[in-house]
């Protein structure tokens, strides 16, 4: 066996350097590193150069390259060297876009543009590496955008008026890679989209490894979203988002993520800091994510929705460390599109700690998600499908969350008496707000089929009138080894329409709701 990996490493090596051997620095093509000079055509001969010479590396040298859209092509690796800076034009007009070969059609058209700074569509074997930064200038790209509309010169049909700013479809985002496979992308510092920042449609096969992704110039800032790929490795990452950290996205219904590995990354941001959807058509299976870092985050460490149809199963989360995140874990299924509600199964959390504060988490940011339009109390991590749509099989085990508290019924109230008043939200956008003031502090859980409580400690600093764990429409309930410290003397396990539960804790403390 070590001998055939041998062979396999030796061959990979000499693949290696026969396709990204010859090197094209792209001044050599009239690149100017002035920063203003616009070098979208010289790169570009760079690139179809090395491609049409059977691959190679283009380099871009130390110095500020300015450019608009440029498109990588199969065999290319684009390396930047140490102090190299490639600054994305802030010209709506020097961004195309590129159309891949037999793309299937979304049901979901509003938000995902076809703009991009890099661009990568139906391509192998391709790199982005080295030291340097590709810089989308993001704020001033998407407000000369915004002038252009208001002038009339550059309209956007799908303007937000309510927002007043320009629509997602018209803003590039740092990279758009469609259907490509083999994919590297290594070392580089990625910042200032005008829209997400990483954006991987139906590609297969991908490395992202020690990347600095800082994505806060302007809206809809994601870190990376990764939409339909399959065996994508993301590991080593500091990623600091205005929107979204790492964002799986699923957009055509027939296909789906599949064997998608996170791990080893530290992420800082003003929504969710790993989420799933909410784009959710085909699916998520087969996810592993550990060893993760969150902190100053506004909404979700984790969260998992499908709610357009999507089948999310076999996901495994471990060893995860938030600190200042407005809520640790939100797992919904809905039905807000798709032809029928999808299905979410086999999910494993475990060796979580978290820290939830009163006040906003992402107070420091420039641009920061929208307020809750509502009174409210401090918000429970969700556990939540719809009727006759169960959640099925989660398993929570050794979590540590730690709560604000400072509840009052003054602010806002659901008594056990009447858990109807909280609504279903059915077609509602998912989010651990969507329901309104919950009538728990620690988990409030609704229509699931199968769930497992193992080892969980979760903390007050200040008091709480509202039990630790409400359970509405739940059949299969384990509960073990849970420790609740400075909750009170009320009782903290709240069961209506509970069926075939074991709740290892003091039957004073468990109320049965009519």
């Amino acid at each position: 066996m070590k001998i055939l990996q041998t062979i396999v490493l030796v061959l990979s090596l000499i693949f290696a350097q026969t396709v990204y051997g010859k090197s094209y620095n792209i001044q050599d093509f009239g690149a100017v590193a002035d920063g203003v000079t616009l070098n979208t055509k010289a790169i570009q001969q760079a690139i179809d150069k090395a491609n049409k010479k059977g691959g190679g590396k283009v380099i871009i040298p130390s110095g500020k390259f300015l450019t608009g859209s440029i498109q990588l092509k199969s065999n290319v690796e684009l390396y930047l060297e140490e102090g190299a800076f490639l600054l994305g034009s802030t010209s709506p007009y020097d961004y195309f876009k590129v159309k891949g070969e037999g793309t299937p059609e979304s049901p979901k058209t509003d938000d995902n543009s076809e703009l991009g700074l890099i661009l990568a569509i139906d391509a192998s074997n391709i790199k982005i590496t080295g030291q340097g930064t590709i810089d989308g200038q993001g704020l001033a790209l998407a407000l000369n955008g915004d002038s252009l509309h208001h002038a009339g010169v550059l309209v956007d049909k799908n303007y937000n008026y309510r927002r007043m700013r320009p629509s997602e479809l018209v803003r590039p985002k740092l990279f758009r890679f469609l259907q490509s496979n083999n994919i590297e992308i290594k070392d580089v510092t990625l910042t200032n989209s005008a829209n997400w920042g990483l954006s991987f449609d139906l590609c297969k096969n991908m490395i992202l490894d020690h990347l600095t992704i800082i994505n806060r110039a302007y809206w809809n800032n994601d870190g990376m979203d990764i939409t339909d790929c399959k065996n994508v490795k993301i590991t080593n990452c500091n990623i600091d988002a205005a929107d979204d950290g790492i964002c799986l996205k699923s957009y055509h219904p027939e296909s789906c993520n599949d064997s998608i590995y996170i791990a080893n990354c530290t992420v800082r941001s003003s929504a969710s800091a790993v989420k799933f959807g909410t784009g959710s058509f085909g699916g998520f299976k087969n996810v592993t994510i550990e060893n993760i870092k969150v902190f100053d985050t506004f909404r979700s460490a984790i969260a998992i929705e499908s709610v357009d149809g999507a089948v999310i199963e076999n996901i495994k989360v471990k060893n995860i460390v938030a600190k200042n995140t407005g809520n640790a874990i939100f797992i919904r299924l809905g039905h807000r599109g798709g032809e029928k509600p999808g299905i979410v199964r086999n999910i494993h959390i475990s060796d979580m700690q978290v820290e939830v504060p009163f006040g906003r988490p992402d107070i420091d940011y420039d641009l920061r998600g929208p307020e809750v339009d509502f009174f409210h109390n401090p918000f429970p991590s969700s556990i939540a499908g719809i009727p006759g749509h169960e959640i099925e099989n989660v398993t929570i085990e050794n979590v540590t969350i730690t709560f604000p508290g400072r509840a009052t019924k003054g602010m806002a109230y659901v008594p056990l008496s009447d858990l109807d008043r909280v609504p279903e939200q059915i077609k509602k956008y998912p989010e651990f707000s969507m329901f309104g003031e919950l009538p728990a502090w620690g988990f409030y859980v609704r229509h699931v089929k199968g769930l497992e409580f193992k080892n969980i400690i979760l903390k007050l600093e200040d008091k709480d009138f509202r039990p630790a764990f409400v359970f509405d429409d739940v059949e299969k309930l384990d509960v073990q080894n849970t420790k609740l410290e400075n909750c009170g003397s009320q009782a903290q396990f709240a069961l209506k329409n509970v069926l075939d539960y074991n709740i290892d804790y003091p039957v004073e403390k468990i109320t049965i709701v009519k």
